[in-house]
């Protein structure tokens, strides 16, 4: 199970003093969609006969995603400290499923989640918490597309009541060891932290974990080299989409020798578009998983 540490989030409001909300060791704040006055349909059940239940809120509704550098913890693993937090705070838990049992693919389409990349939600491999405290409510979404794990929590607090606290992210320097050990152990790893706009190639801000991560490895190894390739889904022509992969990998590869320091003849960058699919291209979260880069080993 991974470890836990100081990555705080100021959770209750009202008359009962501000406690901690501790999140896992390597994690990261991805998005935080805060809107004064908003609503949301929180499910308080699993999906069944083409309906999901709901109870219908209003107010201030926090929608905030972190990413986990998750290794081999089940998605159980992530929630279950989150849960017991929530309880310990006051909340009642409303409703919790796992995958199959809150109804699959429907529960996962007709639930409120944050759009990709800021939340990934594996149709398998998710749970679902909802909880009240009085007139609060909340949500926890879990899932994992590995070595990385997501979180979604949506909170409501109604209109007139005193603010919540406001949210504070206590950095956290932590070394996980799970994706250079894919590397080591596989020849090449998935870079999922990284993040590109829609049909565009510049590289986000970040900072990213694995190129960190992964500018240590080539340092400690010297007679080793990386090709970062890039992949897309099967959207438009293959010409394309090699350009698009081949520019992303550039971007990766400028990155990592301007930001990290990386010699530029240990780096190759290419694209290779839509011809090594992880999976089908027949759903949304399935041309998600392709569009990705690779670091690949390649030994002197």
């Amino acid at each position: 199970m991974i470890r836990f540490a100081s990555l705080i989030l100021l959770f209750l409001a009202g008359p009962i003093a501000a406690q901690e909300m501790t999140m896992p060791t390597g994690s990261r704040q991805i998005s935080d969609r805060t809107s004064p006055l908003d609503s949301y349909d929180l499910p308080i059940g699993p999906f069944a006969n083409d309906t999901l239940p709901v109870r219908q809120t209003e107010g201030r509704v926090e929608r905030i995603t972190w990413r986990v550098q998750s290794g081999s913890s089940t998605t159980l693993q992530l929630l279950a400290p989150l849960r017991d937090q929530i309880i310990a705070q006051g909340y009642d838990v409303l409703f919790e499923c796992e995958a199959d049992a809150c109804g699959g693919f429907d529960f996962r389409f007709a639930t409120e989640v944050v759009p990709t990349p800021d939340m990934y939600v594996a149709i398998q491999d998710y749970r679902f918490l909802s909880a009240a405290r009085g007139d609060d409510v909340l949500s926890l979404l879990i899932s994992r597309n590995p070595p990385s794990g997501y979180i979604q929590m949506i909170r409501v607090t109604p209109v007139g009541s005193e603010d919540p606290p406001p949210l504070v992210v206590e950095e956290v320097v932590s070394t996980p060891v799970d994706l250079l050990a894919a590397l080591d152990q596989n020849g090449h790893v998935i870079l999922d932290d990284l993040h590109f706009r829609t049909g565009e190639i510049t590289l986000g801000e970040g900072p990213f974990t694995s190129l960190a991560q992964i500018a240590s490895y080539l340092a400690d190894n010297p007679d080793t080299r990386l090709a970062l390739v890039g992949h897309t889904d099967d959207t438009g022509a293959l010409d394309a989409n090699i350009s698009v992969s081949t520019g992303r990998a550039q971007a990766v590869r400028a990155r990592m020798i301007e930001a990290h320091g990386v010699a530029a003849d240990r780096l190759e960058a290419r694209g290779i578009g839509y011809l090594a699919p992880l999976t089908s291209n027949e759903t949304p979260k399935g041309r998600e998983l392709n569009r990705r880069v690779e670091a690949v080993l390649l030994v002197n």
